[in-house]
């Protein structure tokens, strides 16, 4: 079963890592649309997803259907995502305005159709498990797959932009790329729906009764509303990273098929690091392991801020550093939310999981949006210069500047703005394992309650007979 819900994260995690990566350099450096425009359009059709994420989960918690509330949606956006995706790239050869338009509405619908397969799956965890021991080796599972989903599609994208002959990438280029990572999205999406066909449900809380009354629940669960404000913050830094690593190679390395190596110093490290993280979270407890992840990541992007005068293997040193922290980064807040959610279920009673990983996926989507507006702001104040595949422009001298900043010194100032907000989560291993003795302890005495009436009824029943025989 871990291994069947890890198999989501090759579209999920192959969805995160292309459009970040590349979505941003196709429009300034192969369709010729201005950094700063093209900076928005990436940010602005994502932006959807703050509205469209909890209503998708909103809609899953209530959904009642024998494939249980979740496989439904997953199944809608397991079809609908790869399609749009690969649209997006397969354009007709238009005019930069009229480009720009056809890709932010293409990236809008594949946005959507994402949103129903990531906000249902994310929710499963909270409740295929009540044990969050259990749930940390389940994340765990797909962060490893996530991991490897980054690294295929990071490295393999990069080369299928650039297979006509331009290593930066040709409009040809991108049509194979969009259809063949579209083709991975499909694969991963309907692998997850079809393993966890047989997966249960441990968690027996009816739905909330309205979008409204789900969403003020979420707002007054204070644990889930710090840890979303810090995973969102964090989102952002990760995107700035993921939105300049094609430039950073491209302008500072000098050479932009290092992306690859890029990528590779990144996630390999990463996973190599996840059973550590692991180890660390139930040792020190899963807040403790996040603050020392995420200081990692924050020496790694700070020390790559310098890399213009640093040597090539101190510049992939810091990306294997960064790696190490990113694997607790993303392992460790996906397992804290599980637990916020079972909590919330304990307590309430009630199946709102989907709403609250719809808010969660929301704020994700929103902070890796952001990032990428902001390395277009970098780009833009450092006078970068936008060009098309067919004529490529010199850039000024301070153009390589901006792009150190957005890689490295952004991240790194986001990712310490977030640990504040980590520092009030305050919902320890100890406090869950207490609502859930608390939450089965009721249901016990509910349990007995109801037989207690139920044999006292028939009593009353079988007297009532046995006076009318007489």
């Amino acid at each position: 079963m871990r291994i069947g819900y890890g198999l989501g994260s090759f579209g999920t995690g192959t969805f995160a890592t292309v459009p970040g990566l590349l979505l941003l350099y196709y429009l300034t450096d192969v369709l010729g649309v201005a950094a700063g425009v093209a900076g928005a359009l990436v940010f602005l059709p994502k932006a959807w997803d703050v509205l469209i994420n909890p209503c998708v989960g909103s809609l899953s918690d209530r959904t009642v259907h024998r494939w249980g509330p979740r496989r439904p949606w997953m199944l809608l956006g397991a079809v609908a995502m790869p399609v749009s995706f690969a649209a997006m790239f397969a354009g007709p050869p238009l005019e930069r305005g009229w480009a720009a338009a056809y890709v932010a509405v293409l990236f809008l619908l594949t946005a959507t159709g994402f949103a129903c397969f990531q906000v249902p799956y994310v929710a499963l965890p909270a409740e295929l498990t009540t044990d969050h021991d259990e749930r940390a080796r389940i994340m765990s599972w797909r962060v490893a797959f996530l991991g490897g989903a980054i690294l295929l599609a990071g490295a393999l994208a990069p080369v299928l932009a650039g297979a006509s002959g331009d290593e930066r990438g040709t409009l040809g280029g991108y049509r194979l790329m969009g259809a063949v990572i579209g083709v991975l999205l499909c694969a991963g999406t309907l692998a997850a729906f079809f393993a966890t066909s047989g997966a249960p449900s441990v968690l027996r809380a009816v739905s909330e009764p309205s979008l409204a009354a789900q969403l003020r629940a979420a707002r007054g669960n204070r644990p889930f509303a710090w840890l979303l404000g810090f995973y969102v913050v964090q989102a952002a830094a990760a995107g700035l990273m993921l939105a300049g690593a094609q430039y950073f190679a491209t302008y500072v390395l000098d050479r932009p098929k290092a992306i690859t190596a890029l990528f590779a110093c990144l996630i390999v490290p990463s996973l190599a690091a996840m059973p550590l993280w692991l180890a660390l979270g139930r040792r020190l407890g899963k807040r403790a392991a996040a603050f020392a992840a995420s200081l990692c990541f924050l020496v790694a992007a700070a020390g790559t801020s310098t890399a213009r005068g640093l040597p090539a293997w101190a510049v992939y040193a810091f990306m294997a550093l960064a790696g190490v922290g990113y694997a607790g980064m993303q392992m460790l807040p996906l397992a804290m939310l599980g637990d916020a959610v079972a909590a919330d279920a304990f307590l309430s009673g009630r199946r709102r999981a989907g709403v609250f990983t719809g808010l969660w996926t929301a704020g994700e989507t929103l902070g890796l949006a952001v990032g990428p507006g902001l390395f277009g702001l970098a780009l833009s104040i450092s006078g970068f210069v936008s060009s098309d595949a067919d004529h490529r422009v010199a850039q000024p001298d301070s153009a390589p500047g901006g792009v150190v900043v957005g890689f490295g010194a952004l991240p790194a100032a986001l990712v310490a703005l977030s640990l504040p907000l980590l520092a009030r989560y305050d919902l320890t291993e100890d406090r869950l394992d207490e609502l859930r003795a608390a939450s089965e302890a009721a249901a016990e005495a509910w349990t007995e309650t109801a037989a207690g009436t139920s044999a006292e009824i028939a009593s009353e029943a079988e007297t009532a007979a046995g006076r009318d025989r007489g």
